[in-house]
């Protein structure tokens, strides 16, 4: 494989040692001192180390902040941006998965404006504004392949108090440049590679089924669910597969551009697991995304027998066995029980799940009972 450069509309440069092109990137543009925002378990890897290195020898003075875990929240973005402004930074690197990129895109902005995060939340009553040109430059270096984040246009972070997921939203914090090195995700181990790469495959399945129109969105949806089914299992039974890797990375960014048209009940779901179980997001959506699609088989049944074909399905009625077979063969979990949620927790869920904005979208209007249905379903 070679690199290749494209735009859609973010700069993307993709292939197998992409992320030797940030450094030189960087320094080319004037910039001399950036932080590094990733998560605690990658700042200790010698990845991130290499990384590092990598970015001196192109004569850059690092700074890493390693303050992201779990689902982020207010506090880590804060603290980011104390550790942005403590190195008299003048750009952000965002390196790692959904919650690392998600936190580097508004560490910048907590920088170099007023106020607390969740200030710029699209739906708080006095939403500060966005300066784009005060916010710092920002490149995104993914190392997993599930949320796309590092071509998307909004951060999630969840509240402290609640860990209800809140959403910053503009073009202002998209990425300047991307540097997807397939590569960076090689380590990642069998479960990790399984639950992002079905967050993937939800994105794109679930923004192809909105009514929503866009048929740019559509087209790029459909192939990237056929791109992900074909190197899902790949990817997991052979980690060290680069071509299946990239494939895997390719979909992610695609789900993520597609879903612009908006998401479905399946993130509904996902959402308050997260928020109630805590439970990782692809994980939530692979395990919520059969009794959703069921569900909606009946409104749209004319896109199904598309996605069945994309997958490689003879009819749409397969397609929905044609995930669940793909699920237990890259050791998703049972359901819901196999993941210590419990069923006292259904009411907390279904609450959080019916106020979610997700399911707006969702081919088939969703009630509450419905909400019932597809967690009893799940368990």
């Amino acid at each position: 494989m070679t690199i290749t450069k494209f735009s859609f509309p973010t700069t993307i440069h993709f292939g197998p040692g992409a992320r030797a092109l940030a450094g030189p990137h960087l320094r080319d543009l004037g910039l001399k001192r950036p932080l590094i925002v990733t998560d605690k378990g990658l700042a200790a890897l010698p990845l991130m180390a290499g990384l590092k290195a990598d970015l001196e020898s192109a004569g850059l003075a690092v700074a890493v902040y390693g303050g992201v875990f779990g689902n982020p929240t207010g506090p880590q973005v804060m603290h980011g941006a104390s550790a942005y402004k403590a190195h008299e930074a003048d750009c952000v690197i965002g390196v790692g998965g959904g919650a690392a990129l998600d936190v580097a895109k508004v560490v910048g902005l907590l920088a170099t404006h007023p106020g607390d995060v969740m200030e710029y939340v699209w739906d708080h009553p006095q939403v500060r504004p966005i300066a784009a040109e005060t916010l710092p430059y920002f490149i995104a270096l993914p190392t997993t392949s599930g949320t796309g984040s590092e071509v998307g246009r909004s951060s999630v972070i969840s509240e402290e108090a609640t860990h209800v997921k809140r959403v910053i939203f503009s073009p202002a914090i998209l990425a300047k440049v991307v540097f997807a090195d397939p590569e960076l995700t090689l380590g990642l181990p069998p479960a990790v590679t399984a639950a992002t790469g079905m967050d993937a495959l939800t994105h794109n399945i679930e923004s192809y089924l909105s009514p929503a129109y866009h048929p740019l969105c559509d087209g790029i949806a459909l192939e990237g669910t056929r791109i992900a089914a074909r190197a899902l299992l790949t990817a997991v039974r052979e980690p060290g597969n680069v071509q299946a890797r990239a494939d895997m990375m390719m979909s992610s960014m695609m789900g993520a551009i597609a879903f612009q048209k908006d998401l479905g009940a399946v993130h509904s779901c996902a959402h308050a697991l997260g928020t109630v179980c805590d439970l990782h997001h692809g994980l939530a959506n692979a395990l919520m995304i059969e009794p959703v699609m069921n569900f909606n088989m009946e409104a749209v049944p004319h896109k199904f027998a598309e996605l069945a074909h994309v997958v490689g399905v003879s009819s749409a009625d397969g397609f929905v066995p044609w995930l669940a077979h793909l699920k237990h063969t890259i050791g998703i979990a049972a359901g819901l029980s196999s993941v210590g949620v419990k069923r006292e927790q259904f009411e907390r869920l279904i609450e959080i799940a019916v106020n979610d904005i997700c399911h707006q979208t969702n081919p088939r209007v969703c009630s509450a009972a419905d909400f019932e249905r597809f967690f009893v379903e799940a368990y």
